[in-house]
């Protein structure tokens, strides 16, 4: 009688006979089995991620520009020239604390493997020694020559299957994933909260110029304070339409527990549905407590769970 292993098809893209090539060690497209869930986690989930594509870095930089151009228009144009000294103490402890942890986020959505599943993996051997009862079969990717789990999507940047992928954001040359979505949710609020600070900041800082002597309120011309303020008020708008859109997505996809590209296929849902809280509480811990909000902390995302497959 033939081992499990022998019986294999493509359920995902239809190959029922495609063989692997003479000499190749990769299994034959599909086979699927309920796997644990620390058998699909990356080698490499401990250590150092970065993806080495050049419009993800360009971008990521980009992003650290933009927030230390807000730095500097925020110290020197509008805090340090200020008379008021609590208004400056107060506004920069708070501006600082919030850059801070958004940059943060981001460095943590950046390099944080978002559930990358093992390359190369689906070899013959390897699935033997998983001890396959009969009858029982995985999904093979075709493109990386892995074992892939259910709700794993390929990644054409990543070049690998990343688990509960929801996109691949260059803003953060990154997948968001099952591992790092509490970081990159983290990172939009974050920006969303600092630049709906700048604005009023600006707001602020505008009247009090109209209202006392432009040479006055800025240590730079008046002419210069005025375009980087507006610049810096277009930057603000800009990115807090656009995170607060980011963020409100996120969350729901996270209370829904489907992923954007999910939604986007709209795939049938084999999963259990859960509640908004466990859905809430997988993402971000499991108890409910400061460290939600901190991009130290990092999540349990259910490492005993397993991933159940409809065969």
């Amino acid at each position: 009688m033939k081992s499990p292993v022998h019986r294999c098809r493509d359920v995902e893209h239809g190959r029922g006979q495609a063989g692997t090539r003479s000499g190749s060690n990769c299994l034959q497209p599909e086979q699927r089995i309920p796997i644990a869930k620390d058998v699909i986690t990356s080698s490499s989930s401990s250590a150092m991620w970065f993806i080495r594509d050049t419009c993800g870095i360009m971008c990521s930089i980009i992003t650290w520009l933009l927030v230390f151009y807000a730095e500097f228009v925020v110290l020197f144009v509008m805090l340090l020239p200020s008379k008021n000294l609590s208004y400056s103490i107060t506004n920069g402890i708070l501006f600082n604390t919030l850059a801070f942890l958004a940059l943060t986020s981001h460095l943590r959505a950046m390099c944080t493997d978002p559930g990358a599943v093992p390359k190369g993996n689906a070899t013959k051997e390897y699935i033997e020694s998983l001890q396959l009862k009969p009858g029982q079969v995985v999904y093979k990717c075709p493109k990386c020559c892995s074992i892939k789990p259910d709700r794993a999507h390929h990644c054409s940047v990543c070049k690998r299957c990343i688990r509960k992928m929801d996109h691949h954001c260059p803003w953060v040359n990154n997948c968001v994933g099952e591992n790092n979505q509490k970081y990159f949710v983290l990172f939009t609020m974050y920006i969303a909260l600092i630049s709906l600070h700048t604005l009023l900041m600006v707001v602020f800082h505008f009247l009090y110029c109209f209202e006392d002597d432009w040479t006055k309120c800025s240590s730079f011309s008046p002419p210069a304070t005025i375009i980087l303020l507006i610049l810096l008020c277009f930057e603000g708008l800009l990115f807090l339409i656009f995170t607060s859109v980011m963020f409100g997505t996120q969350v729901h996809s996270i209370c829904t527990d489907e992923t954007g590209i999910e939604q986007l296929k709209k795939e049938e849902r084999r999963w259990a549905k859960k509640t908004k809280w466990m859905n809430m509480r997988a993402v971000f811990g499991h108890q409910f407590s400061l460290m939600w909000f901190s991009p130290f902390s990092t999540p349990d995302h259910g490492k005993a769970e397993t991933y159940q497959y409809v065969v």
